[in-house]
């Protein structure tokens, strides 16, 4: 079905004519390379292209919490975060306001703007709508959240998922490359790749690692991140009151994050995310 945004309708996200914004400040707790100093300026877009069961800014993507904001107002919110001193535009979940950005960025470029942009995905995006990015964006940071198409179903009500990653992070590779960064160790251009690891689902982040090494690049930027807890829906009980998701109802062992970041690293892949613990670093 064929929405039509521009007068006012709304799809599966929620969004019509007008991107709705969260929030936006200098984030100190991104990536090294995309915080650096003084702070990557994040924009968070309200509402989402998916339905995860596990969300932990639910508030944020399930909820229309945020105001509504035209071209105009969002370009300036873009100038506002470089006359800050971020060093970089973040652009949190925005794949269902791609037109909206477009139409907000040139008018932030036509008034200064000359910060990277980094485009903040799910993964979940059409490679018509990147296209449209091409020459836009210069850091992709794409999360990889499941494999398998009946667990992209059973969390995120998506079981075309993991086709729609990787088409979307192959042509994501092929406009900017693998990450490059500057002196100062600041993303300048290329793919930086997310995949949180989930209790009970280690065969999953193996097989996403041995596809980004030989499928995109062994040089492929990768963040391992730890940070998984059961939030939003996780511990709400099936109709007969037991826990709907019960294999995920915990966070992910020890032993279940060294194993994946030991699947990245036998894969081939060697860049990582430098705030790893000290026991998932690579050897020196």
């Amino acid at each position: 079905m064929a929405w039509r945004r521009l007068d006012g309708e709304t799809g599966t996200c929620g969004i019509g004519r007008h991107a709705v914004v969260s929030s936006a400040f200098p984030h100190l707790g991104e990536e090294d390379c995309l915080r650096g100093r003084r702070g990557s300026g994040t924009v968070f877009f309200s509402l989402c292209n998916l339905r995860c069961v596990f969300c932990q800014n639910a508030d944020i993507s399930w909820l229309h919490s945020g105001e509504e904001c035209d071209a105009d107002v969002l370009a300036a919110i873009f100038l506002s975060l470089q006359d800050g001193g971020c060093h970089n535009l973040n652009l949190v979940t925005p794949s269902h306001v791609v037109p909206q950005l477009i139409e907000a960025l040139e008018a932030a470029a036509e008034r200064g703007l000359r910060l990277p942009i980094v485009y903040n995905t799910s993964g979940y995006d059409a490679v018509e709508t990147l296209r449209l990015l091409d020459g836009i964006v210069d850091v992709y940071m794409p999360d990889f959240k499941f494999w398998r198409p009946e667990t992209a179903e059973r969390y995120a009500r998506a079981p075309d998922y993991p086709a729609r990653a990787r088409e979307a992070i192959r042509e994501m590779h092929r406009q900017v490359g693998p990450l490059r960064l500057g002196r100062d160790g600041l993303a300048r251009r290329g793919v930086l790749v997310r995949h949180l690891v989930m209790p009970s689902h280690g065969d999953e982040s193996a097989a996403i690692f041995e596809w980004l090494a030989r499928e995109v690049s062994p040089d492929t930027y990768v963040n391992v991140m730890g940070q998984y807890h059961p939030s939003w829906q996780v511990g709400e009980p099936d109709g007969l009151g037991r826990p709907r998701f019960p294999e995920i109802g915990r966070l992910p062992r020890v032993e279940e994050m060294t194993a994946a970041y030991e699947a990245a690293r036998r894969s081939g892949l060697w860049r990582f995310d430098k705030r790893q613990p000290s026991w998932l670093r690579p050897e020196s």
